[in-house]
Parts: C-alpha cells; structure tokens; sequence
C-alpha cells in the first residue's frame, strides 16, 4: 500500500482528491496521511468526504477514516464500473472540485453523477469554467462529457445540484489549439435579472477595450433556490478567468474582476491558464500531449510530485515559459 504526505507542498485537499483517483485507476491502494495538516482548520471537511466518497462509488473500493477532522484514510478500491452515484456534502462544498475528482476514474467506464452544493464558491473552479474552460479540452481529445447545472448554489448556502454523465473513452493526447473565440457567462440566484446584465456589460467591455476581444455573453439568472449569490466566468480557448459576488460589491466590479484576470492570461505566455495547467496533468499523465502556461504553480508542482509516487512521468521544462509534457 502507497503512503501519501497529505501535507506536502500545497498540502491541501488537492493532494487527497488526487490521491485516491491515482489509487483507482492505478489498482493501488493508498493510505493519506496528515491530511491538510497546516491548514486552519485540519483534517477532512464534508467536501472532501463526498469527493473520496464519489471516486469509491466509481471504483467499488472500500475506505476508511472517512469523518470530519479525520487526518488519515486508507483507500482500497476494486474494479472501476459504470455507476450512476448521487453525492451530497450537505454543505456548500465545491461541486467542481468534487467532479473534478471522480472525473479522471469515470472516463473508464462511464456513469453520471449529481452532485449538490456550491456551484460557485470561493478557492474553486465555477461549475461554468469546468464547462466552458476544463471540458472543452479533454472533448477535443475525445472525451465525452455532458454536464448540467439543475440549480445554482452559492457559498455560504449551497444548495446548488449538477449532473455530469460520462461515456466510457479512451481520449488522444492532449492537444491545445489557438484562436478559439471569447465567452462570458455571468450567472446568479436569488438576484434581481440586471445584476447579469450589468456584470456581463462590464466584463464584456473590458476585454473589447483592453484586448479588441469581442465577446459572446451568457445570462442565466435565478430566481428562488436556497442560496443568494452571483459569478462572472469569462474564457478565451484554454484561458479562463472567474469572480464572485459578494455584498457591497458592485456587479460592475464583479465582471471588471473576470476581465480583468483573463486579459492578464491572455497577455502571458502559454497555451492554458495557470488554474487548468495544474487541473490537466492527470490526464497528460493517463493520455499523453502537451500545453504551456507562464508560471509553475504550488498545485502543479504538488500534482506532479504526486503522480510521480504512482509512476507517472511528466516533464517539465521551466524557462520564459513552462511546459508540461509527456
């Protein structure tokens, strides 16, 4: 059985959702140790449960240490199969990061999954940029992916619900083109219809005016639901960039806040955002290719060390630009 630090280097929660897809689709069993060891509050929260929990439903693999506060878990899966799971942390934990997780192990087989939670929440992916951003990539390659958002959920009630379906493939290198198009979606619950409208103007206008970028924007307001919240994802190709409302926040800021971090990616180097380089090295790692972004981060160098405890070799050339391969 393979030891992973669950401490090391970013130390966070990527570290134990990447461990146990590894662990599934590579047939080892792992024990994470020390799990989110230097944070606030240490251990495991209920994200992390329902993450575990969705790749286990995908591999029938049995595990345990699975309670809040828990800082070790042994996860023994078994044969990864088609299943149809439903996942609720009954918080408003990040959807993306918890699909995120079982992605890589249901490609195998196929299976759907409904996840409940946060949709958009801080210090994650928006279920948009993993539509708009993180899907397309692994599509091109021939992944099918279909992902639908059933309500929106907003930190710090959640209640948002996604359904992602899967058929089984087996996708070809990763490969990322240029010159694809511009997109906002800005999104919200529980708001009056122009806060969209207002963060979609101002986001829109930004990147015309910064980078001649003409943009298409989504609105999808809302109403009802148990979360009051607003987002901004905006994207150009492999680039993407997102913001979140919060009171007292002008919506204007809020789409300026997306625009403004996507014209700062697409006026750096690479093919991808510094987010999606990281999130994609599972998949380099599982198919092959390559891509590039301007600054090596804390989570990729953490994934990359990672897979390289399972076996996977990725290369990685650091000069003007980074370059990930393999």
């Amino acid at each position: 059985m393979l030891t992973v630090d669950g401490s090391h280097l970013e130390g966070g929660g990527q570290i134990l959702r990447l461990a146990v897809a590894l662990s599934a689709i590579s047939a080892e069993p792992v024990t994470v140790t020390r799990i989110r060891q230097n944070r606030k509050n240490p251990g495991l929260a209920p994200q992390h449960i329902a993450a575990v929990r969705a790749v286990a439903g995908a591999s029938d693999a049995e595990c345990t240490g699975l309670t809040p506060g828990s800082r070790e878990i042994s996860f023994t899966p078994g044969r990864i199969r088609q299943a149809d799971l439903a996942i609720d942390p009954g918080t408003a934990g990040s959807i993306p990061l918890i699909v995120q997780a079982w992605l890589p192990v249901a490609l195998a087989a196929g299976g759907s999954i409904t996840v409940s939670g946060g949709t958009e929440v801080p210090w994650s992916p928006t279920i948009d940029y993993l539509e708009h951003v993180f899907a397309p990539v692994l599509r091109r390659a021939g992944a099918s992916i279909e992902i639908t958002v059933l309500d929106r959920g907003y930190y710090p009630r959640g209640g948002g619900r996604v359904r992602v379906r899967v058929e089984p493939s087996r996708p070809a290198p990763i490969a990322i083109p240029e010159g694809e198009g511009c997109g906002i979606v800005s999104s919200s619950a529980g708001l009056p219809a122009h806060v969209v409208e207002r963060q979609a103007t101002a986001a829109r206008d930004l990147l015309n005016r910064e980078l001649d970028l003409p943009c298409t924007a989504v609105l999808d307001p809302r109403g009802g639901g148990a979360s009051v919240g607003s987002s901004v994802t905006a994207w150009s190709g492999a680039k993407g960039a997102v913001a979140l409302g919060r009171r007292g926040l002008p919506a204007e800021e809020v789409g300026r806040t997306a625009a403004r971090e996507l014209a700062g990616e697409c006026r750096s180097p690479g093919t991808v955002d510094v987010h999606l380089a990281d999130q994609l090295l599972v998949y380099l790692a599982l198919y092959g290719g390559e891509y590039s972004t301007h600054t090596l981060s804390m989570h990729a160098k953490t994934a990359g060390s990672l897979l390289s405890e399972f076996g996977y070799a990725i290369r990685c050339e650091k000069n003007d630009i980074v370059r990930f391969s393999a």
